[in-house]
């Protein structure tokens, strides 16, 4: 299957330095490329899981990191379709190429997976979790982000703590993402894990911040009593 992105050399240099020259990119800027992976959908969702898999790998070994944003996309576009089997060979690409953004992006393909295969749960985690790699432990702690009310709490309590004390700053931006967006269903829970843990002040401080910002709001905005109306 034929496909090219569009290059933007004018956009180039910016997004090379954003993400510390670690990749060469043809500059296409995310709103454009999100509506080119929305077109190309429309011809991969036609192909068979065995084709779309071979379409996605060789996305993956382009040499610029759109192709790794699309390759991505396609893959989470297809989760429904997965099996264990293709899960497998989704994670020999997540180490390829690997960065921050990366792997944010397959955390989504990955925690899609989960949402269509709860029972399968144990069996991805286990991909992640205790890996040597801090990569695939950053993956493990925000595996879950949104899933709210599903969250398995064990689970994201055991990931923090396996690395609380990891002086990676990936790492501990992970843990404060992940208890920030818990705190959106269960407030207390995370301020309590707060409270009896010794976390970094960087973690601690991105735990918290929706709860304070919740604060705040509510200090500025008290409920009006009977008597105000």
């Amino acid at each position: 299957m034929d496909f090219e992105l569009p290059i933007y050399p004018e956009n180039q240099a910016a997004m090379k330095k954003y993400m510390q020259s670690q990749f060469e990119f043809n500059g296409v800027k995310a709103p454009e490329r999100h509506l080119i992976e929305r077109q190309l959908w429309q011809s991969v969702k036609q192909l068979p899981p065995a084709e779309i898999m071979q379409f996605i790998e060789v996305l993956y070994a382009r040499p610029t990191r759109e192709y790794q944003y699309v390759a991505i996309e396609m893959a989470r576009r297809s989760v429904r379709w997965w099996q264990p089997a293709d899960m497998e060979q989704l994670l020999t690409l997540v180490l390829e190429k690997v960065w921050w953004d990366s792997i944010d992006a397959w955390r989504k393909v990955f925690g899609e997976y989960i949402r269509w295969h709860p029972e399968q749960f144990d069996w991805v985690a286990q991909h992640f979790k205790g890996a040597d790699s801090f990569w695939l432990r950053r993956l493990a702690i925000t595996l879950q982000l949104s899933f709210y009310e599903k969250t398995n709490v064990a689970f994201l309590e055991e990931v923090i703590l396996a690395d609380i004390d990891t002086d990676e700053f990936f790492i501990q931006k992970a843990i404060g993402w992940a208890l920030r967006n818990y705190s959106k269903k269960n407030p207390e829970w995370v301020m309590t894990f707060v409270e009896e843990h010794d976390l970094t002040i960087f973690a601690q401080r991105e735990a918290l911040k929706k709860i304070k910002q919740n604060k705040m709001f509510h200090r500025k905005h008290p409920k009006s009593s009977p008597r105000d109306n």
